[in-house]
């Protein structure tokens, strides 16, 4: 009796073992994978950044613009009611 016993906490102590193989097997995919997703999302992120940072520099002035703008709106002003 202690024969098979032994034999069948062997046995369950390999499924066991095969059950925590699978398990640890099935997390180090779930991780890798995730690995990947979060290199593809830093790439991603980097050349979104990186066309930010091209249209921020393409941009117009609007500041300067609207400043001079406003001024030859006043000249303008001044220009007319001088003249009449």
């Amino acid at each position: 009796m202690a024969a098979t016993e032994t034999e069948g906490v062997a046995l369950e102590l390999e499924r066991l073992r095969r059950s925590v193989d699978v398990g640890f097997a099935t997390t180090r995919g779930d991780l890798a994978l995730l690995l990947q997703r979060a290199d593809q999302t830093d790439k991603t992120l980097d050349d979104h950044e990186s066309r930010l940072d091209a249209l921020e520099r393409a941009r117009w002035p609007l500041p300067s613009l609207a400043a001079a703008t406003s001024c030859a709106a006043l000249a303008l002003t001044l220009w007319q009611s001088l003249g009449r």
